[in-house]
């Protein structure tokens, strides 16, 4: 923990953060300080100024309050697990759902904001999934990347199945980043089982010999199985023009999200009836540290649409479009607790 000086105010933060997250902390804290409470949370016995207070976590905080319920009653009939920090001001699980909850309370409206974004979306498909949408998504209990476990495994923020303007029914799976500087890299590589068999140079290497990958051989998962389909959107030669694995960085994540999206498109389970699956991040308009690695994966997938990247921004703008009262209250709520 550090404290920060900041304009005659003393903020209590984690010790690195880039100048995006430093301005971003002050303003969370501020709002947070202004509208909720000058109480801090604690962690690992230090204080934080951007974590709330245990009493505020049990309320939902920072939940917007028209989601609040649904949310709970989402999290009741789908099982998922709120976040270590869902009590943080800066929580990318409570961001998510404050972005998207309040736009699938009414399928019309969300089909009519979404669309700035998802060009094919026709209509929510409100008799898939709970009404639409899903949050914490994966194939449970298929587990077709064979890595879920009870604490880790590669899901989606949220998933929403719709129908497009051929009346296909596709998946749209998002994950959310508010804050964060990369994407989660790969846990092989820093995992204490790791031996020196499992290389990570070249890319050449593990294509020809998939055992030199942890995940592969000594975890099972089927990440480069999947990879190396016909049906999968990954080029082995592009591939190969890497000296060492391109997924033991911010890749990491955005591969194994795109794999799951190929893996359901693919399934002949009728649990799985999706014509087509994509995959989006969704990020805060002034978050620039995720950009190199989100233009190096569409470069490394050639491009392909099932993989695209938007700012909130774009869906913000949208519902000010539509002038709908209660969405009109959540814009200015949305921006004035995550814009500056």
């Amino acid at each position: 923990m550090k404290i920060y000086e900041i304009d005659g105010k003393k903020y209590r933060l984690p010790n690195e953060l880039t100048d995006f997250q430093l301005q971003m902390y002050i303003h969370l804290i501020n709002w947070k300080w202004a509208h909720l409470t000058k109480e801090s949370g604690f962690f690992k016995n230090s204080t934080y100024d951007a974590l709330l207070p245990d009493e505020l976590k049990l309320q939902g905080y920072p939940l917007y309050r028209p989601i609040k319920e649904r949310f709970l009653d989402h999290q009741q009939r789908f099982p998922f697990k709120s976040h270590k920090f869902l009590g943080h001001v800066a929580s990318s699980q409570a961001a998510c759902a404050n972005l998207f909850l309040p736009l699938l309370e009414d399928p019309l409206i969300a089909a009519k904001a979404l669309c700035a974004v998802k060009k094919d979306l026709k209509s929510i498909a409100t008799d898939h999934l709970d009404r639409g949408f899903r949050i914490e998504f994966w194939d449970e209990p298929d587990n077709v990347l064979n890595d879920h476990t009870n604490v880790s495994g590669t899901d989606a923020d949220i998933a929403i199945a719709y129908y497009d303007d051929l009346g296909n029914l596709n998946l749209w799976m998002i994950e959310h980043k508010l804050t964060e500087v990369e994407f989660t890299t790969c846990g092989g590589f820093k995992s204490p089982g790791r031996t020196p068999s499992h290389a990570c140079a070249t890319a050449s290497a593990i294509l020809d010999n998939k055992n030199l990958c942890y995940y592969h051989s000594k975890c099972k998962f089927r990440y480069w199985d999947i990879t190396v389909q016909d049906t999968s959107p990954f080029n082995a030669d592009r591939i190969r023009e890497y000296d060492e694995c391109p997924f033991k960085g911010g890749m990491n994540q955005l591969w194994r999200n795109l794999l799951l999206a190929t893996s359901l498109e693919t399934s002949p389970s009728p649990k799985w009836p999706y014509k087509k699956v994509y995959f989006s991040v969704v990020y805060h308009p002034r978050n620039n540290s995720l950009q190199p690695s989100i233009n190096e994966f569409q470069k490394l997938i050639g491009y392909n649409d099932r993989f695209f990247a938007f700012s909130s921004e774009k869906l913000i703008n949208r519902a000010k479009e539509i002038n709908e009262p209660a969405l009109s209250e959540w814009v200015r709520w949305y921006q004035g607790l995550y814009y500056f």
